[in-house]
């Protein structure tokens, strides 16, 4: 008997028994759907990180106050830094041959007002260096102005949304607004960039970080970003800044992050959850191979004639092995099909809804899913098959 014959054979059996095949497809079907399903937004998750910090360039230094004694993501927790002032940034921007650009960074949450129109929103606080650093642009007017970072002008860029909401869409240059106590006028409108690492751009005001610390009466910055001229320059960039810091500071206490350490420790951990949440998937699986064996026992059941027949005319107990296992595998392997297609249908309409979001289910997860329920087939196939292959030629022609 030929496999052609053993596949022929098995789809006969399976059509002759259409409802209960088409539960028992369905089922593998769910499981092989969820489990392209899960990995795909997971998958689509770890995208979208890579995307986001790849905006910021790959030539980005971040310093961030306090010590992280771990490789984490959490930088500053346990012990309490120095302060990470203006004059740190300006010894940076004199000290690190490598930096392009030094951007110190400040950062709070306000009431913002113009007339009747409040709302709470998150300000910055940075210099004019800011917009090339995050390679932003203005759609109108212009950015911060140019000059010492100790200096402060009463002057805001504000985002497209801003615009929107607290001037009525007409345009804000020249105008004048209120951050709370403070009063600055708008001199910029930055072109819409939508997020950046989870920070909607177009939803924010920027101030002068000198203006932004006397507003919020902090002596900390958040953050100081420093751009190099080469990607070769990033380590030694690095060393030169804690060196720096350290010497100001009398101890390391600060962190240097890199976009590659950060894509790194996340995509470890994004990936790690996409298995896990991949393996949680599959858990129904292995309950679509349960209806899978419960079809092949009752079919056994019922055709032991049949069975009784095939060893008669010379079928050995393997041969009638292999047609029982080809019912389970092809039963799966159609359920497989049909779990990958609905999959990367829904996959398809969830983007459709959130274009932003890179959901794709990835290849090895596909490839792993269908050769897994194949395999989960041929083993919940083994006990029905070895059934069949005990039946007594006689009694089973007799029916008993």
């Amino acid at each position: 008997m030929t496999p052609a014959d053993s596949a022929r054979f098995a789809w006969t059996a399976l059509t002759r028994q259409r409802r209960r095949s088409a539960l028992s497809v369905l089922g593998v079907t769910v499981g092989v759907a969820a489990v392209v399903i899960l990995t795909a937004l997971g998958e689509g998750a770890r995208r979208y990180v890579v995307q986001q910090f790849a905006s910021l360039g790959s030539n980005l230094l971040i310093v961030i106050p306090g010590k992280n004694e771990t490789t984490g993501l959490f930088p500053g927790v346990g012990g309490v830094p120095n302060d990470l002032t203006l004059d740190d940034a300006v010894a940076l921007e004199r000290g690190v041959r490598e930096a392009r650009l030094v951007v110190p960074i400040a950062l709070g949450t306000e009431t913002v007002s113009q007339r009747d129109r409040r709302r709470q929103l998150v300000v910055l606080g940075t210099t004019h260096d800011f917009l090339e650093a995050r390679e932003l642009r203005t759609g109108s007017g212009r950015f911060l102005p140019t000059g010492e970072m100790e200096r402060g002008a009463a002057v805001a860029v504000v985002g497209t949304k801003v615009v929107e909401e607290l001037f009525a869409g007409e345009s804000p240059l020249g105008r004048v607004m209120r951050i709370g106590d403070w009063r600055m006028r708008v001199i910029g409108v930055l072109e819409g960039k939508g997020h950046q690492i989870g920070v909607d751009l177009n939803d924010m005001v920027i101030v002068p970080v000198a203006s932004a610390m006397r507003m919020f009466d902090q002596s900390s910055l958040f953050r100081i970003l420093l751009k190099v001229g080469a990607h070769a320059d990033l380590e030694r960039a690095k060393q030169r800044v804690l060196e720096i810091i350290t010497e100001r500071h009398d101890e390391e206490d600060v962190t240097c992050l890199t976009q590659e350490s950060v894509v790194a420790s996340l995509s470890k951990i994004l990936t790690a959850l996409t298995l896990a949440v991949a393996a949680i998937g599959a858990v129904s699986l292995s309950v679509a191979g349960l209806g899978v064996m419960n079809l092949m026992l009752v079919s056994v059941s019922e055709r032991t004639e049949e069975v009784g027949l095939l060893k008669a005319v010379g079928a050995t107990g393997s041969q009638v092995l292999a047609l029982f296992l080809a019912e389970a595998v092809l039963l799966s392997a159609v359920g497989a099909l049909a779990g990958i297609g609905l999959g990367w249908l829904l996959v398809q309409v969830f983007v459709g809804f959130y274009p932003s979001y890179p959901a794709s289910p990835p290849v090895w997860a596909v490839a792993s899913v269908f050769l897994t329920a194949m395999g989960m087939g041929a083993l919940f196939g083994v006990l029905p098959a070895r059934r069949a292959t005990r039946l007594d030629p006689v009694a089973a022609l007799a029916g008993r």
